[in-house]
């Protein structure tokens, strides 16, 4: 019976963590701020944030893992990944926790954030390269298949996609940034396979 309790408790404070974080960085940056604030700001202890996680770092990784970790999914369960179903899904978590990424995406963000993203987006390209030939990069005799270019100038366009989106206050529904990502991607890697 405790479990379900405890459950809902550390839902709770995770919760409230992610709350006090986003406020904290809108207001004073993310580079500044500590984990004392975080849970002071919470009104959690310090004890139940590293119970959960190990620094201010691993809250924001755990939250944008969350996200990464659904669209591998979705990538496995239908076996291709140029639907732009599965960018919906992205842009969908990236809706929900709009406040955090604009914060961090912003001018008050983190470079470190920017560049988790992105490494993160260029392993998930990778994973859709090896499931649909389309998202493969071309030509791969001209270039090794270790070349990191074509993965990380998509991966930097998808960042920029959701960095704009987030400025300019979501104009575009998550299907339609969704959508218009995925032309832009497929129209590099069609370039890119008439390279020789």
């Amino acid at each position: 019976m405790t479990q379900p309790v405890n459950n809902l408790r550390v839902r709770r404070t995770q919760k409230l963590l992610r709350e006090a974080l986003i406020e904290l960085i809108e207001e004073r940056g993310f580079d500044t701020l500590t984990v004392g604030e975080v849970t002071k700001r919470a009104l959690v202890s310090r004890a139940a944030f590293y119970r959960n996680y190990q620094d201010k770092y691993d809250l924001v990784e755990q939250i944008f893992a969350e996200a990464m970790q659904a669209l591998f999914n979705a990538v496995s369960e239908s076996g291709t990944a140029h639907s732009p179903e599965i960018w919906v899904r992205f842009f969908e978590h990236i809706a929900e926790y709009e406040r955090l990424y604009r914060a961090l995406l912003g001018r008050k963000g983190s470079p470190w954030f920017v560049l988790k993203m992105r490494a993160s987006l260029v392993d998930l390209i990778k994973e859709f390269g090896r499931l649909s030939p389309q998202w493969q990069p071309a030509a791969p005799h001209i270039y090794p298949t270790s070349d990191e270019f074509i993965p990380n100038l998509v991966a930097t366009m998808l960042v920029e996609a959701v960095t704009w989106w987030l400025e300019q206050r979501k104009p575009y529904p998550p299907q339609e940034i969704a959508r218009r990502s995925v032309l832009l991607a497929g129209a590099i890697f069609k370039e890119t396979s008439t390279w020789q």
